[in-house]
């Protein structure tokens, strides 16, 4: 097969998830051989959805997807799922075949080298790290050796090395690779081209170049299209205030306002739909807890896992209100379960003050309840109910009315993570716990959300291997689990 021949055509495809969810409207785009493409578009715009309909777990409801003919296809989705969570290390490699393959091992460790990964086959899934299962997923799909490597949010909760490793290896990489990431700096290192699914056309269009070249295209496009139809309402008000002159004349000068008003309704057409860009969540601030002070958290001792073994280190730890502490070090070093410790109050060196509010946005959304609608959770979230006020924080979050009645289960990773935000600003905590609250989220929303952490009154713990986000908030005090 020829390099520029197309691998997937899309043809006039058209999917939704219900009549109340349409996600594509009759799209047409080719996949070429040997393109690596980056995939944008608003949290639940369908980018998920597209990698779906790509490797046939969804079928279009109509149009075709022309895929060529022994064509193998690999995924690393966002997250691996609850079921495998229990598997080994070999059983979940094994999983990625439909026949047994009896000399798996050395193939395990080839990937795991890729990833920068080293482990012992016989450990279960769970007891990994956020990062280290990244990793796992990562492999998961490269052990497989696919003519076409669909990643979906591949950076999450990998630390700086990891996201190196990760960009040399799609650089050097000789197949087809698409890449679901709302991180800017990874995209613009690999990519040739984008794939942009606009909510609200429900189209996908297509663009040559990188991440930072499309938003340039995309912004030059709607300043045009602005310039043009500036142009043209103003010669419309011109025409309508002639036309209503002559009209005023009576005789022949009625057949000329006639004549000025069609030329009204033709430049009214002439006008274009301008590109309405991602919606971004309005700013906001988490409330902190009014009726507490002192030292809300003490941190004296934590365990760290340093070649496999627990390592117990003293620490010196005090945060009072206002005082925000950014936990640092590498993948599997312990950050997330020290996190999830001090939260349940098992770890022996952590002391939360009696009637401290805790509020906890763990990486994986295992605080949401999936199986509530976002309408139950966020009432639920409120130590009065409130329903006005929570829809008003809600819709602040793009939270709406089609998807407020939605099981959580069912929504998008993005959108899961804007639920969180929403029912922490409801649940008013004194102690804020963040586990890398960058992930899944739009790139247009960080900023937001950085500044209502920078501002946030209460205590803070962060977790999150994302520089840029970390220099816009405020931090008092650095603990370094890997020094």
């Amino acid at each position: 097969m020829a390099r520029e021949e197309s691998i997937i055509r899309f043809e006039g495809v058209s999917f939704g998830h219900g009549h109340n969810k349409p996600i594509l409207d009759e799209v047409d785009f080719p996949i070429r051989r040997g393109m690596k493409l980056a995939v944008m578009g608003q949290n639940g715009a369908g980018k998920s959805t597209l990698f779906n309909l790509m490797t046939g777990a969804l079928k279009p409801e109509s149009g075709e997807i022309h895929i060529s003919r022994g064509l193998s296809i690999a995924t690393a989705t966002q997250v691996i799922p609850r079921a495998l969570m229990s598997l080994t290390v070999r059983e979940f490699f094994q999983k990625c075949f439909a026949e047994p393959v009896y000399d798996i091992d050395p193939r395990i460790d080839a990937v795991l080298d890729a990833v920068n990964l080293e482990v012992e086959h016989t450990r279960t899934v769970k007891s990994f790290s956020g990062g280290q299962q990244a990793r796992l997923l990562l492999a998961s799909a490269l052990i497989q050796n696919p003519d076409l490597l669909l990643l979906d949010e591949p950076t999450n909760n990998l630390d700086t090395a990891g996201i190196e490793h990760l960009t040399r290896f799609l650089v050097e990489y000789p197949k087809t690779v698409i890449v679901i990431s709302h991180d800017a700096d990874f995209l613009n290192a690999f990519t040739t081209g984008v794939l942009y699914l606009d909510v609200h056309t429900r189209k996908i269009e297509q663009y040559p170049g990188n991440y930072n070249d499309v938003l340039e295209d995309i912004t030059a496009r709607i300043d045009r299209e602005n310039r043009k139809n500036a142009q043209l309402a103003k010669k419309i008000q011109e025409n309508k205030d002639k036309a209503n002159f002559f009209a005023q004349k009576g005789g022949k000068m009625r057949l000329v306002a006639k004549k000025m008003r069609t030329e009204v309704e033709e430049m009214e057409e002439e006008k274009v739909d301008v590109r309405k860009e991602d919606k971004t969540i309005r700013p906001f601030t988490i409330p902190a807890q009014a009726e507490i002070g002192g030292v809300l958290l003490s941190l004296t001792s934590y365990t760290v896992h340093k070649n496999h073994k627990p390592v117990v280190r003293k620490a010196n730890v005090s945060l009072r209100k206002n005082q925000h502490l950014l936990l640092k070090g590498p993948n599997g070093i312990g950050k997330s379960t020290l996190l999830e410790r001090i939260v349940l109050g098992t770890p022996d060196g952590s002391t939360i003050a009696p009637g401290v509010k805790v509020g906890y946005y763990r990486q994986d959304f295992s605080t949401l309840d999936f199986d509530k609608t976002v309408f139950d959770a966020l009432i639920e979230a409120m130590g009065k109910p409130d329903e006005e006020r929570m829809r008003a924080v809600a819709a602040g979050f793009l939270i709406t009315r089609d998807v407020i009645y939605t099981k959580i289960g069912s929504l998008s990773e993005g959108q899961k993570g804007l639920v969180a935000f929403a029912s922490l600003v409801l649940e008013r905590p004194g102690l804020l716990i963040l586990d890398e609250p960058t992930n899944h989220i739009n790139f247009r929303h960080l900023p937001v959300i950085a500044k209502a952490l920078d501002q946030y009154e209460g205590a803070m713990i962060l977790v999150s291997h994302v520089p840029d986000f970390v220099e816009q908030i405020r931090i008092d005090d650095i603990l370094d689990l890997g020094i």
